[in-house]
């Protein structure tokens, strides 16, 4: 068994591959700046007020907002067409995402349940798409792709499971009626669906209100960005004529380019002060991050792939073997964005807010390094 590769997700490997490595900038352009005699002024930007949010809010809940439509249409044609519409070849990446969760959300439950962090459970169950495609386009040719096709369905799973995780536990103070009035929408706009309407600008209106009444709602706002992809027309049969597809090609490249580089420029604007920094580091919040993304996702995938396919429940494609599947899992630990914007839902301390986000970038970097080192040694063995 090979898997095959479609055109969008060609395309949507090359917008995340090069997105990934603008991330990097972004994030080093970032610290400099707010280490810099000018970090003061640079912080307190995002923290100015327009039309009643921070311009920090505006991105986290309004463009992070765009960026979860992507995922949702992403899963949406994975789900109905793409890598995960076969069931058994699906199952492999479910499995390996499975463990890729259930691991390290456990080691970080050993260091801190019962304590006040121990909301951030969900940190070091997510993996950057953007960065992990990233560092696996830097070795070039050799990569198979299956192997392409397997990390990116293993990370659209995980995102969908940070959905869920925002969507349920990371909820507070529901204000019901707002709450109504947004799954009203989400209700009309699928009942539209299925009258057979196409225009695409009627829904994105819909979901704009729809996202108004959901951050009022006290569920997060970016679920409605994932409950619109799904309300959005996807035709089988003419599939690049469709709404779904229409918007989901024209939304790659501002989200890879414009949208995620933002959220990379106000989220890891963190102070480094070198007391401070050797200080949170050893926090049981923050050996709870770092062991599970460095240690947790490489031995969460690997056991759990390598348990369903000795089961007989699934098969490792002819491609691949379980070196490479190794190192795709320690690039799993790759965090970064969603373990931020789950850092921000789970923490309300600043000093704790910081002391994550530092470690998600240590942590997230480290086996960025070692996940490349592994696979460029055992891809080049092959080869």
């Amino acid at each position: 068994m090979v898997w095959k590769i479609s055109k969008l997700f060609k395309e949507f490997f090359e917008s995340e591959r090069t997105g990934g490595l603008l991330l990097v900038i972004c994030t080093v352009v970032s610290l400099f700046i707010a280490n810099s005699r000018f970090g003061e002024m640079y912080v307190n930007f995002f923290h100015l007020k327009l039309g009643g949010l921070t311009i920090e809010h505006w991105v986290n809940d309004g463009l992070m907002t765009i960026f979860f439509l992507l995922i949702g249409l992403e899963l949406e044609r994975e789900i109905y067409k793409g890598e995960l519409s076969n069931i058994k070849d699906a199952l492999l990446p479910f499995f390996g995402a499975l463990g890729g969760l259930l691991v390290p959300a456990g080691i970080y439950m050993i260091f801190n349940y019962g304590s006040e962090t121990q909301s951030g459970f969900g940190i070091p169950m997510a993996t950057d798409i953007a960065f992990a495609l990233g560092i696996l386009s830097l070795l070039g040719n050799k990569v198979p792709t299956s192997l392409k096709v397997f990390l990116t369905a293993l990370a659209v799973i995980d995102d969908l499971a940070a959905i869920l995780l925002i969507a349920i536990f990371y909820t507070r103070g529901i204000i019901l009626m707002n709450l109504l009035i947004a799954v009203f929408i989400f209700v009309l706009l699928l009942v539209i669906n299925k009258l057979g309407v196409k225009n695409l600008f009627l829904y994105i209106i819909s979901g704009v209100v729809m996202w108004y009444f959901m951050l009022n709602s006290g569920v997060h706002a970016t679920i409605s960005g994932v409950l619109l992809a799904f309300a959005i027309p996807f035709d089988f049969h003419e599939d690049e004529k469709s709404p779904s597809h229409v918007l989901q090609h024209f939304l790659h490249k501002p989200v890879a380019f414009v949208i995620l580089p933002i959220f990379a420029l106000v989220n890891t604007a963190i102070f480094i002060n070198s007391g401070v920094l050797g200080q949170s580091l050893i926090q049981n919040y923050s050996l709870g991050i770092a062991l599970g993304l460095i240690l947790g996702k490489p031995l969460g995938i690997f056991v759990a792939t390598f348990l369903s396919v000795k089961l007989r429940i699934c098969e490792l494609p002819e491609d691949l073997n379980w070196k490479v599947i190794f190192g795709v899992g320690i690039l799993g630990g790759i965090g970064f964005t969603m373990s931020i914007f789950i850092t921000l839902l789970a923490f309300d301390d600043p000093v704790i807010v910081s002391g994550a986000k530092l470690t998600i970038l240590i942590s997230s970097t480290i086996a960025g390094v070692l996940g490349f080192m592994f696979l460029n040694l055992f891809l080049r063995g092959e080869n």
